[in-house]
């Protein structure tokens, strides 16, 4: 009897150690895994990408500003539209949806061209619109038929020599909020708290120029401020005028001067290096010599 009491609690001392040690070894600490070295040359900058400098903010423009512009512009079929800094699309894509255009719009924020892109999409225009992620000062804008802009007044001025130099005669420039300093606006129209401009771009007709006319000749002394024109006539017989009035809206030109000894209105279109007389009743032509 005593010999069985004693085996029973050999047993349950055996039974309460085996715990123990199965609960010490799932409860000691594990060895220590080994650091990762990582490599000196390591910067955990170059894993984060920043969200690009931006030349202007972006601000949604209001759809009814947006109609106005291209209102404005006499947005027509199959026109060329450039709209540089484009935001999500907005203005693309109405001139496509409202007035059958064509074209692309730049931005330099990635997130603005995915979201310009899907919205194209969405609205069936995708045929005839794109958007690019593109510095807008690298942008080709020759061939535009209309450029829109919402930058800023700093952005406006380093755009206006390209703009001048690179854009047919005619082409439309539409900027909401911001105008192009000393380049006196076209048109201007007010719509709630926003301002839309819009200027013509002019042809190029300073210099000299060599005049055939009924009555008499001369020669053209044309002096230009974009759309503004000015400068002097002299007749064959050595008699010189000053222009007045004198206005270049895309490639056509009108001014006033004397010749012959009467007031004349000169019109015509600017067709590179000559000039040729818009009006049948009083033709004339003028040739570029200088």
């Amino acid at each position: 009897m005593r010999s069985r009491s004693f085996l029973r609690a050999l047993l349950a001392g055996a039974g309460i150690g085996l715990v123990l040690l199965v609960a010490w070894l799932l409860l000691r600490p594990g060895e220590p895994e080994p650091t990762q070295q990582l490599p000196a040359e390591f910067n955990p900058a170059d894993f984060v990408k920043a969200r690009p400098r931006l030349d202007a903010p972006y601000v949604v423009t209001d759809y009814e500003v947006v109609d106005a512009m291209l209102a404005m512009a006499q947005v027509r079929p199959n026109d060329v539209v450039v709209d540089l800094g484009s935001g999500d699309g907005r203005i693309l894509i109405a001139a496509a949806r409202s007035h059958g255009a064509r074209g692309f719009g730049v931005d330099i924020d990635p997130i603005r061209i995915r979201e310009s892109n899907a919205n194209a999409q969405a609205a069936g225009v995708a045929h005839r619109v794109s958007f690019r992620q593109q510095d807008l000062f690298r942008t080709p804008i020759s061939g535009a038929d209309v450029l829109t802009l919402y930058l800023s007044r700093e952005i406006n001025a380093q755009l206006r020599p390209r703009i001048l130099a690179e854009m047919r005669p005619g082409t439309r420039v539409v900027s909401h909020d911001f105008d192009m300093g000393d380049w006196r606006y076209d048109q201007r129209q007010q719509i709630g708290t926003a301002t839309i401009y819009m200027w013509i771009v002019p042809a190029r007709v300073g210099g000299t120029w060599r005049l055939a006319a009924d009555g008499g000749g001369g020669t053209l002394q044309l002096e230009q401020s974009y759309q503004q024109v000015g400068g002097t006539l002299t007749g064959a017989g050595g008699e010189s005028a000053r222009i007045s009035q004198g206005r270049i809206a895309g490639d056509m030109i009108r001014f006033v001067a004397h010749l012959g000894g009467r007031r004349r209105e000169f019109e015509g279109r600017i067709e590179g290096d000559r000039i040729v007389s818009t009006n049948p009743r009083d033709r004339w032509t003028a040739t570029r010599i200088g």
